[in-house]
């Protein structure tokens, strides 16, 4: 797990998101103190300034600010209703129940749907962290307005980099359905449920910390779409919960009563949130329970009994989460995958077809969008086939056709890149060997998307094509990947690919 820190950080994008997320939300806390809050409503600013800097994700910076100018009308009214409720637990708990619902529901309309929902759902957890009463509302919402506007100020002002960054990759459209066939519906129902469990055995665990296991079980299905994900990233959560007790007992403990190193140690755990988030789950709910701890601790509240207690409350929530996912509604790693899968293999022929238009001299042909949205459909397959090739993972032969069709479609991707590569040269042009080549791909493709069960035929071109035709090499090397991928989809419709 310590390669996690010295992963690949091209443009240091990640070392900025951690400095930038320091200084925001240090700042953030410092103007709290400046205007005269308390502690509490300081903790309350920090929080809030942390969920706009993490959830809000749009590719644009005018669409981040959008989004972010958005999270007090998606927060407080959630603040409010948890506020207002906070001494009637029936009503109270199906409130939290809905909530935690709506916010999943609301990923369907991608990244700015996401992240209002997790503010509105953190706006419900908040408020029982803190065990806010209803006339500590005018200061938590006045808390929570000043330091997304100090954050924001930090963000879109002082430090903007996202302005001298490239244009992010296109994300690709989640995947469609009607009602509960549609993935997100299903999560929301799956997440209701699992909320439930958890609750009820968070609250059997402890009448004061209970939103602890409804918590763990939200954030195990952020960024999941499948049962697989769901249970690894359970699993992760949990083993990043143990590390942090551990470390929390060893730190913050001793930390309590001082607040130049507590204060010191949490703006390391938000720097550590944010440099690992995008490379492991277990790093960032490591360095997220420490910082509790210590926020615990700053509160006055802190003991071993307590962070103890944390982490059988987030294995309640783990199991929470496993029981909805096998049992309600289940999406299978199976059927995402192989949906993902069948969307990367139209993107292939796609590339292929407007690589040929280009070299055939058409004005409007240009593969290069199609080779950036196959990239970003590769990623996306490599993310729902990650339970499988999970070191853990006992299912060695599914594990071992996961990989095979992860490189083969590499492959593609290699081929496709070269193909666009050498359409975009203007000495390229058209042959009629580039017409056949280019037919053999669609129908190969076509016989994958199928079934998966057709074999597909080897190229019947000489396996390495004239020095002057490059573009012919590219297509022969996609046509030899495609007639190999039939074998390991023939098991993946079968589903040899479902994390069960």
């Amino acid at each position: 797990m310590i390669r996690k820190f010295v992963a690949p950080d091209p443009g240091l994008v990640r070392l900025r998101s951690a400095a930038r997320a320091v200084l925001g939300i240090g700042l953030a806390a410092t103007v709290s103190g400046a205007a005269g809050q308390s502690l509490t409503m300081a903790v309350a600013g920090g929080l809030a300034a942390l969920l706009a800097l993490f959830t809000v994700t749009d590719a644009t910076v005018r669409g981040q600010a959008l989004t972010t100018a958005l999270l007090p009308a998606a927060g407080f009214p959630v603040l409010a209703l948890a506020v207002l409720l906070h001494d009637r637990p029936l009503p109270r708990d199906l409130a939290f129940l809905a909530v935690a619902g709506l916010g999943v529901y609301a990923r369907r309309w991608g990244p700015r749907g996401n992240a209002l929902g997790i503010f509105a759902f953190m706006s419900f957890f908040l408020a029982q962290f803190l065990h806010a009463v209803p006339a500590q509302l005018p200061q938590l919402a006045a808390a929570v307005v000043l330091a997304l506007l100090t954050s924001s100020a930090v963000r879109f002002g002082l430090w903007c980099y996202e302005r001298r960054l490239p244009a992010p990759r296109p994300a690709p459209a989640p995947l469609g359905g009607r009602g509960l066939a549609r993935p997100t519906t299903r999560q929301a129902v799956q997440a209701t449920a699992a909320s439930a469990i958890a609750l009820a055995a968070g609250q059997a665990l402890s009448d004061e910390r209970w939103y602890w296991a409804v918590g763990t079980v939200w954030w195990i299905f952020v960024n999941t779409a499948s049962r697989g994900e769901t249970l690894v990233r359970g699993f992760r959560r949990v083993l990043g919960t143990a590390a942090g007790v551990v470390a929390g007992l060893g730190v913050a403990i001793p930390l309590h009563g001082d607040p130049v190193a507590a204060a010191v140690l949490v703006a390391l755990c938000v720097g550590g949130i944010f440099y690992v988030a995008a490379v492991s789950y277990s790093w960032m709910i490591f360095f997220v329970t420490v910082l509790v701890g210590v926020l615990y601790g700053m509160l006055g509240t802190v003991d071993p009994g307590l962070l103890a207690l944390r982490l059988a409350e987030t294995l309640a929530g783990a199991v929470g989460a496993a029981l909805a996912v096998l049992l309600v509604l289940p999406v299978t790693t199976h059927t995402t995958t192989d949906a993902w899968v069948r969307r990367a293999l139209r993107c292939v022929h796609l590339c292929a077809v407007e690589a040929a238009g280009r070299l055939a001299g058409s004005p409007g042909a240009d593969p290069a969008p199609r080779v950036a949205e196959l990239e970003a459909l590769l990623e996306r397959v490599r993310v729902s086939v990650a339970p499988l090739v999970h070191p853990l993972s006992p299912l060695g032969h599914r594990k071992a056709r996961a990989r095979r069709v992860l490189a083969l479609l590499d492959a593609c991707a290699h081929e496709v890149r070269g193909l666009a590569a050498v359409a975009a040269d203007p000495e390229g042009s058209r042959t009629d060997r580039l017409t056949v080549a280019c037919v053999r791909v669609e129908a190969a493709v076509q016989a994958l998307i199928a079934d998966g069960t057709t074999r597909a035929h080897p190229p019947r071109s000489p396996a390495h094509a004239p020095a002057d035709e490059p573009a012919l090499t590219h297509l022969h090397g996609l046509e030899r990947a495609l007639a190999e991928l039939a074998e390991p989809l023939r098991g993946t419709r079968r589903p040899a690919l479902a994390a069960r």
